[in-house]
């Protein structure tokens, strides 16, 4: 009897030994001072375990680099100087107008703060339900990090909208001091907005107005963020401002970046959007080419392509 009871725990260790290592282990701590920037990403599939990577090159924006966004500009610097300076501090939530520059505030951010011990570390949706094992693996820690979240939003059902909730507020978990969460979306409320979710309203005899609970629903996350920052699209003289700046940026002179107010704005039309990215890139464009075209074509024989209102 003894015999067989000791063989079956034998086996019983055995089995458990093999699938201990099919499951996911811990995330192992990375060389912090390896990068100011990290990326947490899942190695393997679904099924795989999560590493923390330093990045080798990080984006070398400046905040000096963003125009005509300084509204914004101010609020995350301030929101971000009092959390390095171990002052309350609020998750931000950036959202607006795609390629505004939402993504490189954050970055520009980073870059700022960097020496004072500001850290990064990017997230993909798919991995927020492990919020909580990266922030226990970063409670302990000197430095003050920021989880950065790009082009946030959901899906009916996604497992990690509830994740991020209770982390924002509402788990007994408290997230330690040390840690922020700042995303950006191009949607405010993160949620796809549906006409159904309308029919919930009620409406009283006074007039007022309420929203139904699929609407307090898909509000219930955005509002978890302590501090909102919306971006909205550029005007034409914007526009031609942030071009202007990228277009010094590579070192190009302000002869040039006159002649190529109106290539820029043609090149914006063609792509049908007045956007601080389709700036940089026409900026990158043209300064790759070496401004030839803008040279070799007075200013008045440049028209915009057949089909296309003229600007």
């Amino acid at each position: 009897m003894a015999d067989s009871l000791q063989n079956f725990l034998s086996r019983a260790e055995g089995l458990l030994a093999r699938v201990e290592a099919l499951l996911p282990g811990a995330v192992a701590a990375p060389d912090w001072s390896a990068s100011v920037a990290f990326r947490y990403r899942r190695r393997g599939g679904a099924a795989g375990r999560c590493v923390l990577e330093p990045v080798r090159h990080v984006a070398g924006i400046r905040l000096a680099d963003l125009r005509e966004v300084e509204p914004q500009k101010l609020r995350l610097l301030q929101n971000t100087e009092q959390f390095v300076a171990g002052r309350p501090a609020n998750n931000v939530l950036l959202t607006g107008a795609r390629g505004t520059g939402k993504s490189s505030l954050i970055k520009a951010v980073l870059n700022e703060f960097s020496d004072r011990g500001l850290r990064l570390i990017e997230i993909d949706k798919a991995d927020l339900v492990e919020l909580p094992d990266l922030i226990e693996l970063v409670a302990e820690r000197p430095e003050r990090f920021v989880i950065f979240c790009d082009d946030l939003s959901f899906d009916e059902g996604e497992p990690g909208y509830k994740a991020l909730k209770s982390i924002l507020d509402g788990s007994v978990a408290a997230a330690t001091d040390n840690l922020l969460i700042y995303a950006t979306s191009n949607r405010r409320h993160l949620l796809p907005e549906q006409m159904r979710d309308n029919l919930g309203y009620k409406h009283t005899e006074d007039g007022e107005v309420h929203p139904g609970e699929a609407v307090e629903e898909k509000i219930s996350l955005s509002e978890r963020f302590g501090l909102w920052l919306s971006f909205y699209p550029f005007s034409q003289d914007e526009y031609l401002a942030i071009t202007g700046q990228w277009l010094r940026s590579f070192g190009m002179d302000e002869a040039l970046i006159s002649a190529a107010r109106q290539p820029a704005l043609v090149w914006a039309l063609e792509r049908g959007s007045r956007s601080g990215r389709v700036a940089y890139q026409f900026a990158r464009d043209l300064a790759g080419r070496g401004a030839l075209e803008v040279q070799a074509v007075p200013i008045a024989d440049v028209r915009p392509p057949e089909g296309l209102d003229h600007v």
